[in-house]
């Protein structure tokens, strides 16, 4: 279960390369432009990504710094959201790396954002949640850059699978 999200660590941060780079080719006007997406812009949207990850980090390693709410704008400004984007892929990568193979069936315990209930469950179902999150708000990112006009980014598994690094794990 370890290699499976390792490979997903990594399929994480290389995907997140690439949505990056193309937000890199918005303007600013275009990267905090309301296009009707869920976190309206690909500002909103990359924020929520980095928030919901550094949330649920804080959950699972008890270090962090978690927002407290789900919309929060961490950085306004591409730049540092990306700097900030590199450095939470790279402690995703590192914590999965550390943790022994008998870790992922354990339980963990934490508090909800949105309605501050109490909850314990198995932490690879959760991890699974992680990296779905991830692609899901990726591909409303896809979206944000297809409305803006902007050319299509290949995000699919097995692109990053036949890539250099990818196939490491495949």
């Amino acid at each position: 279960m370890k290699q499976h999200f390792r490979m997903m660590a990594a399929y994480n941060q290389w995907a997140n390369e690439q949505v990056y780079g193309a937000a890199a080719d918005l303007g600013e006007e275009d990267f905090g432009r309301d296009v009707g997406a869920f976190f309206k812009s690909m500002r909103g949207t990359l924020n929520h990504l980095l928030a919901a990850d550094r949330i649920w980090l804080k959950r699972f390693t008890g270090l962090g710094d978690a927002p407290s709410a789900l919309d929060a704008i961490l950085h306004e400004n591409l730049a540092r959201l990306t700097t900030a984007r590199e450095a939470e892929d790279r402690r995703i990568v590192e914590w999965i790396d550390g943790l022994e193979e008998k870790a992922f069936a354990g339980r963990f315990t934490y508090m909800t954002v949105t309605d501050m209930r109490t909850i314990s469950q198995r932490l690879a179902p959760a991890l699974t949640h992680l990296f779905n999150h991830q692609t899901h708000h990726r591909g409303q990112a896809h979206m944000i850059l297809t409305v803006l006009r902007r050319p299509s980014i290949n995000l699919d598994l097995i692109y990053f699978q036949r890539s250099e690094v990818g196939r490491n794990y495949a």
